[in-house]
């Protein structure tokens, strides 16, 4: 059995538990009174939710010809706000466009050569615009941030191509830990030791997030039927890591938000940051 085939079936399965979940949340968010301060925020979330989650699971029943067409699309608009927020030159935004293709691309055609040939022509493309444009002052920078952006985004989002079945349920609980998280910080996070912030990068990340994150993350995945030890720790720590290192992001370059074009939630990045960082994961204690 192929594992496009497969990653169909696993669609399947995750559908009709994303279809309920999505159900009681809009009548959960429909009958919030007025006078709920994140009425209209939690709203617009919900709208983005009902509309990301068949686009999500719809690319998989396509095979892996839909998970490369996802992770180019996501990559592609990923990367141009990392661009930004990195305050790279055009040549390096042009080299991780090119990668946000390219990475999936080799993962769906010819998997078997993400290798170190591999690795070696990213970071050869990372460096090159600084070296042939002669930066002496901002070069070395220049290429780090865009090696990093190279395997935040375009590397981490080949997991959708490669890992098949589980980058399904991978998704789908990513999706779940981050409600989970917010309902945890919500409920728990008020007062105590679950109060503790995580990291003084984002303050209003704490303990109790984290709690309700782990318990989401368990459930989603038990609830596809692709729940081990492993991948559950993958997916947590990749809802952990990825909301810090995208707030160590925008902190350093001074925004809120990776953009403002996506309905409650601000930029792509802000939405898929755990994923990228779980989907990497994944593919270290899977692959």
């Amino acid at each position: 059995m192929s594992a496009a085939f497969i990653a169909g079936e696993a669609a399947g399965r995750a559908m009709p538990v994303v279809a309920g979940v999505l159900g009681a949340g809009g009548v959960a968010v429909a009958a919030l009174p007025s006078r709920v301060r994140m009425r209209g925020e939690l709203r617009k979330r919900w709208r983005t939710w009902a509309v990301a989650a068949p686009l999500f699971l719809g690319a998989f029943f396509v095979g892996r010809a839909g998970a490369f067409a996802l992770a180019a699309g996501l990559g592609v608009i990923a990367v141009g706000e990392y661009a930004r927020m990195a305050g790279l030159p055009r040549g390096e935004r042009l080299v991780l466009g090119a990668a946000a293709v390219a990475v999936p691309g080799v993962a769906w055609a010819a998997p078997g050569a993400l290798d170190l040939r591999t690795a070696g022509a990213l970071l050869i493309a990372a460096a090159g615009a600084a070296l042939f444009s002669g930066d002496a002052s901002q070069g070395f920078t220049r290429a780090c941030r865009t090696v990093f952006g190279l395997l935040w985004i375009p590397v981490s989002l080949s997991g959708l191509v490669l890992l098949g079945d589980t980058a399904v349920a991978v998704g789908v609980a990513v999706a779940f830990g981050d409600v989970g998280a917010w309902c945890g910080g919500t409920a728990l996070g008020r007062r105590g030791v679950l109060a503790r912030p995580l990291s003084p990068l984002s303050p209003n990340k704490t303990w109790a997030g984290v709690a309700g994150a782990a318990a989401a993350t368990a459930a989603a995945l038990a609830a596809v039927g692709a729940f081990s030890a492993v991948l559950w720790a993958a997916v947590l720590v990749g809802c952990v890591l990825g909301d810090l290192l995208e707030s160590m992001v925008k902190r350093e370059a001074g925004v809120k938000d990776a953009g403002s074009w996506l309905p409650g939630f601000g930029g792509l990045l802000d939405r898929i940051d755990s994923l990228l960082v779980a989907l990497l994961l994944t593919m270290v204690v899977t692959l």
